[in-house]
C-alpha cells in the first residue's frame, strides 16, 4: 500500500455558502411566484391581477373610465387595456393610480384579489391565454361584470379540472429522473440544511419535554398525543403502504410487523411530518418526491436534534474524532440515518463540504448528495441515480472488504481533486447496499481513520477506460465470444405509476379506513 501524501492530487473543493429560508416551513413546493414570466421567462408583473385591481377600485371609487382617464391624462380606452390585463402601465402612471384611488402602491399591487369574483375572473383569463386553451382551438369568452357568477365559477371549474386530467398523465421514468436532479439542486443550494424544518421539530421536541439522548418510541407517541392524533398497530396495512393517516379522525395506523427496512419511529414521524409542514395532495411526481424529502428530515430533526446533535458533533470534531458510526449510536438510529443527519448540519456548523452515496451491490447508485466537487456520474439530465459508480470508489471497494463490523475508509484521487470517504454495507429485502460519507483531503483532518492507507485512483466518468471498458488482455481473448442473458430492468421502461401517491393503491387504502372506522 501506498503511504498518505500530506498533500491532495489537483484538490478543488466547491463551497456553497449557507442558505436560510425566512423561518416559513415549506409545504408541497419550495418557491412559488405570485406573477407571470415575461417574455425571456424571468418573473415580471402580472398585468391580469393588475388590471382585475384597478378595475375594483375604480368602481369602489365610483368612478367610470372617462373620469379616471381625464386625471391620469390618458385616454379611456388605454386605461381599459390596462384593467384588461392587456397594457403595462410606466411607473409614473402606477403613482398617479395609487393616488388618485386613495392607497399605497403596496395595496395597488396587493397579493391577493380583492374579491372572490375577481380572483375567479382572474384565473379564468390566464386560463385563456395559456397554451392549454389555445391547443382547444375554442372561441375565447368575454370577460365583464356580465357575465353571471355561475357561469364564471363553471367555466373556471372545467379549466382546472382539465388541466388537472392532463397533469394526471403518467410521468415517466425521464421526467422522475428530472423531478429528483431539480430536488437535489435545491438541497445542494441550501447545503442541504432546512432551518424552519429544524424550528418546527425542535418546538414539538420543547412541547414534551424531551431534552436528550435517542428519542424513545414513547416520546415518539408523545409527540403524536401532543397533536392529537392516536396510534393504531394493525396486521393488515395495504400492501402498498407503511402507514396509514385518517385525517377525519385523526388515527394514524401502522403495521404490527417488525421489518429490517425502516423504523417504527420515522414511520409514525414522517406520517406526523406531512401534518406539521402543512402537505396537500401532491400535484405531481416533483411534489410528492419533495414532500417525502421534507418529511424524512423532519423525522431526522425528532430522532437527532439539532441541538444535541451539533453539540455532539463539534465535540467530536474538537478531538478530530468525527465519525459516522458514533453518531449512530449516540442517538439509535440507523447508519443510514445517521449519514444523512450529518449531511444536514456538516456544512452549516461546521464547516465541513462532504458527498453521500447508497449504491447497490451491483454498482448503481440509488441515492446520492453533494455539495463539495465531487464528480458523480450523471446521464444528459443530470440524474445521477440509476448511474453506475466507479469500481475504484469506495462505495463499491467497500463490498469486497472482509471486516464488515468496522466502517472501511478510503482515498480516492480524481479528476477533480483527491476525496476521503468512510463506507458501510447494510442489508435490505431488495440486496446490499454499500452507505458512504465522502469529504475532500482539506477536511480529513477532522475525521477518524484519516490515517488509512488505503488508496485507489478514478478516472471516471471522464474516461470510460477507467474501469467501464474491459482490460485489452481480457477483451483480445473473449469479444465476440460472450453472449451473456441480461437481466432486463423492466421498471426501466414503465411509466411512473398513477395518482397522488405514486404506487398506492387508493381504493384499497379507502376500504380499509372505512373497515376500521366502522369497528371504532
Amino acid at each position: 500500500m501506498r503511504p498518505v501524501p500530506d498533500t491532495p492530487r489537483s484538490a478543488r473543493t466547491t463551497t456553497t455558502s449557507p442558505t436560510g429560508s425566512g423561518g416559513r416551513v415549506p409545504a408541497g413546493r419550495a418557491h412559488l411566484r405570485s406573477v407571470d414570466p415575461g417574455a425571456d421567462g424571468e418573473p415580471g408583473l402580472d398585468l391580469i391581477a393588475l388590471g382585475r385591481r384597478v378595475r375594483h377600485l375604480r368602481k369602489q371609487s365610483g368612478m367610470t373610465l372617462d373620469v379616471l382617464a381625464e386625471q391620469l391624462g390618458t385616454a379611456p380606452s388605454q386605461l381599459s387595456l390596462l384593467e384588461n390585463g392587456k397594457r403595462e402601465p410606466k411607473i409614473s402612471q402606477l403613482s398617479q393610480l395609487a393616488g388618485a384611488f386613495g392607497v399605497t402602491l403596496d395595496d395597488l399591487f396587493g397579493a391577493e384579489p380583492p374579491s372572490r369574483r375577481a380572483a375567479l375572473e382572474i384565473e379564468l383569463e390566464k386560463a385563456q391565454r395559456g397554451p392549454l386553451y389555445a391547443a382547444l382551438n375554442l372561441p375565447t369568452v368575454r370577460i365583464s361584470s356580465r357575465l353571471p357568477m355561475d357561469v364564471l365559477e363553471s367555466l373556471v371549474g372545467l379549466q382546472r379540472e382539465l388541466r388537472r386530467r392532463l397533469e394526471e398523465q403518467a410521468a415517466t421514468p425521464e421526467e422522475a429522473r428530472r423531478a429528483n436532479t431539480e430536488l437535489r439542486e435545491e438541497m445542494r443550494d441550501r447545503n442541504n440544511y432546512y432551518p424552519e424544518i429544524e424550528a418546527a421539530a425542535q418546538e414539538l421536541l420543547d412541547a414534551v419535554g424531551h431534552g436528550s439522548g435517542p428519542l424513545s418510541h414513547h416520546v415518539a407517541a408523545d409527540i403524536a398525543e401532543h397533536l392529537g392524533f392516536s396510534l393504531r398497530f394493525v396486521p393488515n396495512l395495504p400492501d402498498s403502504t407503511r402507514s396509514v393517516t385518517d385525517q377525519r379522525n385523526r388515527i394514524i395506523y401502522m403495521t404490527q410487523g417488525r421489518s429490517r427496512d425502516w423504523d417504527a419511529r420515522s414511520v409514525l414521524l414522517q406520517a406526523l411530518g406531512h401534518h406539521v409542514l402543512g402537505h396537500t395532495e401532491p400535484e405531481d411526481y416533483s411534489d410528492f418526491l419533495r414532500q417525502r424529502v421534507y418529511t424524512n428530515y423532519f423525522a431526522a430533526s425528532l430522532l437527532m436534534p439539532e441541538r444535541s446533535t451539533v453539540a455532539f458533533l463539534k465535540e467530536a470534531k474538537a478531538r478530530k474524532e468525527l465519525a459516522i458510526e458514533d453518531l449512530r449510536d449516540a442517538f439509535a438510529v440507523s447508519y443510514e440515518s445517521a449519514a444523512h443527519r450529518f449531511t444536514n448540519l456538516a456544512t452549516e456548523h461546521l464547516g465541513i463540504t462532504c458527498h453521500f452515496q447508497k449504491v447497490h451491490e451491483s454498482g448503481i447508485i440509488h441515492k446520492a448528495y453533494e455539495n463539495d466537487g465531487v464528480n458523480f456520474p450523471a446521464d444528459h439530465s443530470g440524474a445521477i441515480e440509476g448511474q453506475t459508480v466507479c469500481r475504484n470508489w469506495t462505495s463499491r471497494v467497500v463490498f469486497d472488504v472482509e471486516d464488515k463490523f468496522r466502517s472501511f475508509n478510503q482515498y480516492t484521487d480524481t479528476s477533480v481533486g483527491t476525496f476521503w470517504c468512510t463506507a458501510r454495507t447494510e442489508g435490505h429485502s431488495s440486496g446490499m447496499y454499500s452507505l458512504s460519507i465522502g469529504v475532500p483531503f482539506e477536511h480529513v483532518k477532522w475525521f477518524r481513520g484519516r490515517d488509512t492507507t488505503e488508496r485507489c485512483t478514478s478516472r471516471c466518468p471522464d474516461d470510460p477506460t477507467c474501469c467501464r471498458q474491459p482490460p485489452r488482455e481480457l477483451a483480445e481473448v473473449w469479444e465476440g465470444k460472450a453472449w451473456p442473458a441480461a437481466r432486463a430492468n423492466t421498471h426501466l421502461l414503465a411509466a411512473m405509476p398513477q395518482g397522488a401517491f405514486p404506487g398506492v393503491d387508493t381504493t384499497e387504502v379507502y376500504e380499509f379506513l372505512a373497515r376500521h372506522e366502522a369497528r371504532d
